[in-house]
């Protein structure tokens, strides 16, 4: 039975392509089969590629391994989740928190997936459901995180928040952002929220340029329900999951976040703590640190 993989591409720069290219051929080397999403087939030019579209592009792969920045990371994340595949991430943007390895790294990170030698986390993730007049007009998902924003700049938006059908405070504010710990460094933290290890397994709530005497961040247990009710006389919202898919919340609307029952599957080449995960990515300043003895 032939082993196949998955590319997902940030297409917009060469060199982005370039590197697809390269794990593309080393992959088929190995004996797998490679899929490409169809609308990037064509800047990557993979002839031996299957093209693929639509929410069953994965089915059926070994790995899916998505190569760009985050945005192309969690674009790559919705076509994994729903089949359970476990998803690479290569970094070719900035930051890059998703992401696993460098792209000075492909030749021995595609060694390692051919040798299956690789761990796979599991990812918490937010299921949402939008309801109006109690009625349940739409459903999502984030790995990251939700917000629920006000969708005109000249206004707050009025919201009342609660937490296991207890209201906790209203709030006149930009938004409100429901993160996970995976997404407790991206919005969440600009926001001001706290980093959250990945292991905990908790839920985060952040107020965006609340004005209110209480507006601090909290974290609240996984078997938490957060309910944000868009007020009647405030304007209409959005909610934004993982900043790529949106929902219009006219006044009136509730949005209650839950848990998700379906996480998201990561995969770890390398054993590395978190601390040292931070480090690396915003640059944190560590001279004069001695050790474990010092």
């Amino acid at each position: 039975m032939t082993r196949e993989a998955l590319l997902v591409t940030h297409t917009g720069h060469s060199a982005n392509t370039e590197h697809a290219r390269r794990i593309a051929q080393l992959l088929t080397a190995n004996g797998f089969g490679v899929r490409v999403l169809a609308d990037e087939a064509a800047d990557l030019v993979l002839a031996d590629a299957t093209k693929v579209s639509g929410p069953d592009a994965a089915a059926g792969v070994e790995i899916v391994i998505g190569l760009g920045g985050d945005g192309t990371l969690l674009r790559a994340a919705e076509l994994a989740r729903p089949v359970g595949a476990p998803l690479l991430g290569v970094n070719l943007g900035h930051v890059g928190f998703l992401a696993e390895v460098e792209a000075a790294a492909i030749d021995d990170t595609v060694h390692q997936v051919v040798a299956r030698s690789y761990s796979v986390d599991e990812r918490l993730t937010v299921d949402l459901t939008v309801s109006f007049d109690g009625e349940v007009v739409a459903r999502d998902w984030a790995l990251n995180e939700a917000s629920v924003e006000k969708a005109a700049r000249e206004r707050m938006l009025e919201v009342l928040v609660s937490v296991d059908g207890r209201p906790l405070s209203r709030w006149g504010c930009d938004g409100v952002v429901c993160a996970t710990p995976t997404g407790s460094t991206a919005y969440a933290f600009s926001a001001g929220g706290p980093v959250v290890w990945p292991a905990v397994e908790a839920l985060l709530l952040v107020p965006v340029a609340a004005h209110a005497l209480f507006s601090r961040p909290i974290v609240v247990a996984p078997t938490s329900t957060m309910t944000i009710d868009v007020l009647p006389t405030t304007i209409s919202a959005v909610m934004a999951c993982d900043g790529r898919r949106t929902v219009p919340l006219p006044p009136g609307s509730r949005v209650d976040v839950r848990r998700g029952v379906q996480p998201v599957h990561v995969v770890r080449l390398h054993p590395q703590p978190f601390t040292d995960r931070l480090v690396a990515k915003f640059g944190l300043p560590v001279e004069g640190w001695r050790g474990n003895g010092a």
